[in-house]
C-alpha cells in the first residue's frame, strides 16, 4: 500500500472513531442533564398544579407555543450557518469560521428586532385566542406574554455562539449550560410558588436566571474562541453569501410549514375549546417529551457527526450509517410508542390525578403521530447534516396547510381528536415524500428497499403492541392502574417488545453494528 493511501485510511479510521467518541460524550452529558431536568420538571409541574390554577397552566403552555411559532422569524438561517461551519471547522480554517460567525451575529441581531416587533404587534389579539381565561384580566395576560417575549428575543444575542461548539461535535457544552440553568430556575421557581403562589414572580424568576445565563455564556464563548471578538474579519465571499441565501430561502418554507403544523394546535385548542385544555395537553407533552428526549439526545448528538461524515466519507459509508441510524429510530420509537400507548394515561392519572386525563381517541392519534415522527426525525436530521433543503421546500407549506385546514374543520365535531387528525395526516405526507427526495439527492439509489424495511418495522411494532395491550388490560383489571401494577406492566412490555424485535432483526447488519458500538469492539478494531 502506498504511504498516501495508508495515511488516508488511517485518517478515515481515526475520523470514524472520533465521531463515535464525540457522539458518546454528547450522549453521556445529554442523559445526565435530561435525568436532572426531568425530575425537577415533574416536581415543578406538580407544585404548579397544587398552588396555581388550571387556567394559568394553560396560559403558560399557550404562550410558550406562540413564542415558538414566532421563532420561525429565524427563517432557518441558523441551520444554514451551522451547515456552512462543518467544513471550515473540520479543516481548521479559522478565518472562514470568523467570517461566518460575524455574519451570523449580524443577522441574528436583525432577527431579534423582527421578533420583538412582530411579538408586540400580536398583543392586541391575545383576547381572541384565550377562551375562558378565568380570573385573569387582559392586563395580566398581556404582561405575562411580554415576559415570554423578552426571554425569546434576548436568546438571539447569544444562541448563535453555540453553533461553533456544535460544529466541533461538542454539543455537550450547550447541554450542560441548559441543565445548570434549568436546575437553578426550577429550584427557585418551586421556592417562589411555595412562598408566594404568584405567577408574576414565577415568570420573573425564570427571566432573571435566563438573562444571567446568557451573559455568562456569551463571556464564556468569547474566552473559549477569542477570535470571535476580532474586529479584523474578512467579509463572506459572494458565493458564500449566495449559498446561505439559497439554503435560507428553502429553510424559510420549512419554518413556516413547521410552525403551521406544530405550533398552531395549542392556539386552536385555546380558541375553540378552552385555554385550560392546553394545560392538560401540556401534561401529556411533558411526559412524552421527557421520555422521548432520552432518544432524541442520541439523534441530536450525531447530527454534527453526520455533517463531518458527509464532508469526509464516500456515499457507501454514508448509506451504511444512515441505515444504522434508521434502525435505531425504529427500535427506540417502536418501544417507546408501545409503552406510551399502554401506560401514558395511567401515568398521568398517577402523577397528576384522573381529572387531567384526555379522551382516549385524542391520545391514540397523538401517539400515532409520535411513532411516525421517529422516521421523520431521521430523514430531517440527515438532510440537515447534508445541507439538502431545496428539493422539499414547498412540502412543509403543504403539510402546514393540510394540518391547519383539517384541524379547523374537525375541531368543532370531534373536539381535541379532530385537531390530531390534522396532525397525523399532515405528518404522513412527509413520511411518504421525504425518503424519495433524500435517496435521490444523497444516495442516488432506489428508495423501494427503504419503504419495504419501514413496513417491516411497522409490522413488528404492531405484533408487539397487541400482547402489550392485553397485558395492560389484564393487570389493570378494568380499573385504575396501581403503581405496582404499572411497574409490572412496564417490565412485561419491555420483555415482549425486545423478544419480538430481536426475533426479527437480531441478525441484521444494523443490529450488529450497534452491538459493536455498545460493547466497545468498534473502538478496538479502529486502532492501528
Amino acid at each position: 500500500m502506498r504511504r498516501e493511501d495508508a495515511a488516508d485510511t488511517e485518517t478515515k479510521k481515526t475520523g470514524g472513531t472520533s465521531r463515535v467518541r464525540a457522539a458518546g460524550i454528547n450522549i453521556f452529558f445529554g442523559y445526565a442533564g435530561t435525568v436532572i431536568t426531568a425530575l425537577l420538571s415533574f416536581v415543578l409541574r406538580k407544585v404548579f398544579i397544587l398552588h396555581l390554577s388550571d387556567t394559568l397552566l394553560g396560559v403558560n403552555g399557550l404562550y410558550a407555543n406562540i413564542l415558538s411559532m414566532l421563532s420561525m422569524a429565524e427563517l432557518g438561517i441558523g441551520t444554514a450557518f451551522q451547515f456552512a461551519l462543518y467544513k471550515p471547522v473540520a479543516e481548521g480554517d479559522t478565518e472562514t469560521v470568523k467570517s461566518y460567525m460575524a455574519g451570523y451575529a449580524k443577522v441574528y441581531r436583525v432577527i431579534a428586532l423582527a421578533v420583538a416587533v412582530v411579538g408586540l404587534a400580536l398583543t392586541p389579539f391575545l383576547k381572541y385566542i384565550i377562551r375562558n381565561p378565568g380570573d385573569n384580566t387582559l392586563r395580566d395576560l398581556t404582561f405575562y406574554y411580554l415576559i415570554f417575549l423578552f426571554n425569546t428575543v434576548s436568546t438571539y444575542f447569544v444562541s448563535y455562539k453555540y453553533s461553533l461548539a456544535n460544529a466541533e461535535q461538542k454539543n455537550y457544552i450547550q447541554t450542560n449550560v441548559i441543565t445548570i440553568t434549568k436546575f437553578a430556575t426550577v429550584i427557585l421557581q418551586i421556592i417562589v410558588l411555595l412562598a408566594t403562589k404568584n405567577f408574576y414572580i414565577f415568570l420573573l424568576t425564570d427571566m432573571v436566571v435566563q438573562l444571567m445565563q446568557k451573559v455568562v455564556v456569551s463571556l464564556y464563548f468569547d474566552r473559549r474562541y477569542p477570535y470571535l471578538t476580532d474586529k479584523n474579519v474578512r467579509p463572506l465571499s459572494d458565493s458564500q453569501k449566495a449559498e446561505i441565501r439559497e439554503k435560507t430561502g428553502s429553510l424559510f418554507m420549512h419554518r413556516i410549514g413547521d410552525a403551521l403544523r406544530l405550533q398552531t394546535d395549542s392556539m386552536i385548542i385555546s380558541a375553540f375549546i378552552e385555554v385550560a385544555m392546553v394545560g392538560r395537553v401540556d401534561n401529556y407533552l411533558l411526559v412524552v417529551n421527557t421520555i422521548s428526549s432520552f432518544v432524541n439526545i442520541i439523534f441530536n448528538s450525531v447530527i454534527s457527526g453526520f455533517g463531518n461524515l458527509i464532508a469526509t466519507e464516500d456515499k457507501d459509508k454514508q448509506m451504511v450509517m444512515f441505515r444504522v441510524y434508521r434502525f435505531f429510530a425504529a427500535y427506540a420509537y417502536g418501544f417507546s410508542f408501545i409503552g406510551f400507548y399502554v401506560l401514558l394515561t395511567p401515568l398521568i392519572s398517577i402523577i397528576f390525578g384522573s381529572k387531567w386525563v384526555l379522551p382516549a381517541l385524542a391520545v391514540q392519534l397523538f401517539l400515532a403521530d409520535y411513532y411516525f415522527k421517529g422516521e421523520r426525525i431521521v430523514l430531517s436530521n440527515y438532510k440537515t447534516a447534508a445541507g439538502v433543503f431545496e428539493p422539499d421546500r414547498y412540502l412543509a407549506l403543504l403539510q402546514g396547510a393540510v394540518n391547519l385546514v383539517l384541524s379547523l374543520a374537525l375541531v368543532r365535531t370531534l373536539g381535541l381528536a379532530g385537531i390530531y387528525v390534522g396532525t397525523v395526516v399532515s405528518g404522513l405526507i412527509a413520511n411518504i415524500t421525504k425518503p424519495v427526495i433524500l435517496y435521490r439527492t444523497c444516495f442516488g439509489g432506489s428508495v423501494r428497499a427503504y419503504f419495504i424495511r419501514n413496513l417491516e418495522y411497522l409490522a413488528v411494532t404492531a405484533a408487539a403492541l397487541v400482547p402489550s395491550i392485553l397485558l395492560g388490560r389484564a393487570l389493570s383489571a378494568g380499573g385504575a392502574m396501581s403503581i405496582p401494577m404499572f411497574v409490572l406492566t412496564a417490565l412485561g412490555i419491555t420483555v415482549i417488545f425486545h423478544a419480538v424485535f430481536l426475533l426479527f432483526f437480531g441478525r441484521t447488519e444494523e443490529f450488529g453494528y450497534l452491538k459493536q458500538v455498545i460493547t466497545g469492539r468498534l473502538h478496538r478494531t479502529a486502532k492501528p
